[in-house]
């Protein structure tokens, strides 16, 4: 006997009338319909149309856990748009949550993780970059006769205090007085034009630095503005001190609410010599700092270099302008970078993204016979070749096929930060690099350059409920842009073990999304053994 695979609920019959009429007429007065209906539905001699079948269940339903679901029903986002992956670190555990864990997905800033855990294995944690100072001159009684070539290597953390102490390491061999240029070479990246504002039209925010080969202080600007209530203004002291700027010294101060302060100052940024202020500062606001990207970023390594060298007290005849280190000059001085180890962890920790393009483009200056190799100390390595876009997509393509075969499938790189529409990955394929990166020799070194949930970094907002579990115990690398929000990294769960855990929403309301994937981090922390 034939009956149907789904039977039409009964709350639901009212809106199948046109389709029940005509059956009606078989029925007895005295029987409900209803029951009439499911009677003939049972004997096979009426079936429901194929619009009025019970939809087969949603599988987000008995995959994803409850907190998760409800909190993307409150956010207003489709399961469908989310895409998850639990498992266990070691390895022969099976999977304890799998959700369109093979969807290609944008990952935002947790791309990351591939970038720096792709050179911690291939160049070891040890690895530095090098700034060199060269000169085509001699030095005389504390004057240096010739030029200054000081050429940049990639160094991702080029900042005021180590060039002030690179400066100082040259006053300390007797170069005081530079007769002649200081020529800052940037050839070690070949890279195209770019524009700041071009990726959401940000222009001034310094996440949207571009990387460079001698990158001074991230291209940026401190400006601090502090009242002084007895003068009726705020005195603004700006670092690092950049050659022909001039910027306003102080700004009146307002007696309104702090809320938009930065608006309230209407800054202007058009002309590359200066830096204005037409509004006011509200003196509630008391201290604030505001990084700035520089808004001439061709000229601001030149205006930097020459503006502190000046500052550290040394003197220059010339000018400070870009060149290329000519052949047969003298080493002069070695300017270490942090090691390897460091930077990864303020990529991670803090999500830089020129810093993380920095690395990637490292990669790309291996020679390709080199990028199997595995712990390459700084004496091993050199620069073989100048650093581009499409060599690091090359290297880490073949660093990925060698590492985890060819069936495992690759991201698609654009620049290693995440800060692209073009990216992607699926869970899986980040999954299964996590997996690796636990059980490499320097995994632990990679685990803890995360942020903490609640704790430290960008996931320091996470886990802040009084019941948390995975508050200290989720080393996590979050990711954030239009339309997806992302987290991946490791918890260590209740019943002792640590899973790799992967969660990213693709969806116009994905910032909505961010409580599902505290949810995901919170279930995984739970997990019992």
């Amino acid at each position: 006997m034939h009956r149907p695979s789904a039977l039409p609920p009964l709350t639901s019959l009212k809106l199948l009338t046109p389709w029940l009429r005509p059956a009606l007429g078989g029925c007895p007065r005295n029987l409900p319909a209803a029951a009439c209906l499911l009677g003939l539905i049972f004997l096979g001699t009426l079936t429901p149309p194929a619009h009025a079948q019970t939809p087969a269940a949603d599988p987000a339903m008995s995959t994803l856990p409850p907190s998760v679901l409800a909190a993307l029903q409150r956010a207003g986002v489709p399961a469908q748009a989310m895409s998850a992956l639990v498992l266990p670190v070691k390895s022969g555990g099976g999977e304890r949550l799998s959700y369109r864990a093979d969807a290609s997905v944008n990952p935002a800033s947790v791309m990351k993780l591939v970038t720096t855990y792709a050179a911690m294995d291939m160049l070891g944690p040890d690895f530095t970059w090098r700034t060199d100072f060269y000169t085509d001159g001699r030095l005389d009684n504390g004057s240096l006769r010739g030029n200054l070539y000081i050429r940049g290597g990639g160094d991702p953390k080029l900042v005021l205090e180590r060039i002030h102490a690179a400066f100082w390491a040259l006053q300390d061999k007797g170069v005081r007085v530079i007769l002649g240029d200081m020529v800052l070479d940037h050839s070690a990246f070949e890279l195209p034009e770019h524009d700041p504002g071009d990726f959401d039209g940000e222009s001034l925010r310094p996440y949207n630095a571009s990387p460079d080969a001698l990158l001074v202080n991230f291209k940026s600007v401190i400006l601090t503005f502090q009242p002084d209530a007895a003068a009726g203004v705020a005195r603004v002291v700006s670092e690092p001190p950049l050659a022909g700027l001039a910027v306003d010294a102080t700004v009146p101060l307002s007696r309104a609410a702090c809320g938009d302060w930065r608006g309230a100052l209407v800054a202007r940024f058009e002309d590359a010599n200066t830096i204005r202020f037409e509004g006011q500062y509200p003196s509630r606001c008391g201290e604030k700092v505001w990084p700035v990207a520089y808004q001439d970023p061709a000229s601001y390594a030149a205006r930097a270099m020459e503006g502190l060298w000046r500052a550290s007290g040394g003197a220059l005849t010339g000018r400070a302008r870009t060149g290329l280190t000519p052949p047969g000059v003298k080493l002069l001085y070695e300017a270490q970078s942090l090691p390897l180890s460091e930077i990864i962890a303020d990529v991670n920790h803090f999500s830089n993204n020129v810093m993380a393009q920095q690395v990637f483009l490292t990669l790309g200056r291996l020679a390709p016979a080199r990028q199997e190799v595995r712990g390459v100390t700084r004496d091993q390595f050199q620069p073989l070749r100048t650093g581009r876009f499409e060599r690091s997509r090359e290297a880490l393509s073949q660093w990925w096929r060698t590492t985890f075969g060819i069936r495992s499938t690759e991201p698609i790189m654009e620049n290693g930060s995440g800060l692209s529409r073009n990216e992607r990955i699926t869970p899986q394929a980040l999954a299964t690099m996590l997996q690796h990166a636990a059980r490499h020799p320097n995994g632990e070194r990679f685990v803890q350059s995360l942020s903490v949930a609640g704790v430290s970094g960008t996931a320091a907002r996470m886990a802040q409920g009084p019941n948390s579990l995975a508050r200290g115990n989720a080393w996590l690398k979050t990711g954030t842009l239009r339309n997806v929000t992302g987290i991946a990294g490791f918890v260590d769960a209740v019943g002792g073990q640590r899973y790799v855990v992967v969660g990213f929403v693709n969806h116009e309301q994905a910032s909505a999304a961010r409580p599902a994937l505290d949810a995901l981090v919170e279930w995984t922390a739970g997990l019992p053994n």
